[in-house]
């Protein structure tokens, strides 16, 4: 894997989970990364703390990424402290287990502010200062693939992300900068429902859930140079849920 030596990057959501293996991962191979967290301050720190033992470059920021502006201003921020921008990864989601018939306005509301409204504007912001041959990944579900009952806004605004994703795709191509996003499967996460734990390792052929280590080894693939005839794709990292 070529090394991400002096690249910056920015993963959101960051503090845990997923987040957190993508940003230690990315560290890993060199990158500077910009850990933003919404309200776990003490997480994110010790994300950073994790980081920095190894060796690795990391600062925490905050940013409510459901709010236009502090997603557009995590990325100003990062490129005022560190003079550019070269990978965005946006991770911070939140899921929702209603129905249809049981979802208020204000949860539609909520959900959708997270999972598309501020990845989009935070993309609208990264594509003025972004590097050419730069990196942007939207962390989705296949959820938007398998579909099933009690989640339907919560995969409609996953949905948006992937069109979001092709989209931009063509607008950033002039740049070389590539726009891709990874559907995790059943991951063991404190956002997977205890439901599918069983029945979602079962539907792997590899009979397990998946790890964020998992997912963060894919995204690490797609801000490499390796992966730089990849664009506008939806990448199912689900252990062969989805197929």
């Amino acid at each position: 894997m070529a090394s991400l030596t002096d690249k910056i990057a920015i993963v959101t959501g960051a503090s845990a989970g997923i987040g957190r293996a993508i940003a230690e991962r990315l560290a890993q191979e060199g990158a500077a990364v910009v850990v933003n967290y919404g309200r776990s301050a003490d997480k994110a720190k010790a994300v950073v703390a994790a980081i920095e033992s190894k060796g690795g470059k990391a600062v925490a920021m905050q940013a409510d990424m459901s709010k236009v502006t502090d997603a557009r201003r995590l990325v100003r921020e990062t490129v005022l402290r560190f003079g550019r921008l070269d990978i965005l990864v946006n991770n911070a989601g939140v899921s929702l287990a209603k129905s249809l018939g049981e979802t208020t306005e204000q949860e539609f509301d909520q959900i959708f502010a997270l999972n598309a409204k501020g990845p989009y504007f935070a993309m609208q912001e990264a594509a003025t200062v972004i590097a050419d041959g730069g990196r942007i990944v939207n962390i989705s579900t296949d959820g938007t693939h398998l579909g099933f009952p009690g989640a339907t806004a919560y995969l409609g605004s996953k949905g948006a992300l992937e069109q979001f994703t092709k989209g931009l795709a063509h607008e950033l191509a002039s740049k070389g900068v590539t726009v891709n996003a990874v559907s995790p499967g059943f991951t063991d996460t404190a956002m997977l429902w205890d439901s599918f734990r069983e029945t979602g390792a079962q539907m792997s052929p590899l009979k397990r859930l998946g790890t964020p280590v998992d997912i963060a080894d894919v995204v690490l693939f797609i801000v490499s140079d390796q992966a730089r005839w990849l664009t506008g794709q939806t990448i199912h990292a689900s252990g062969g849920v989805v197929m």
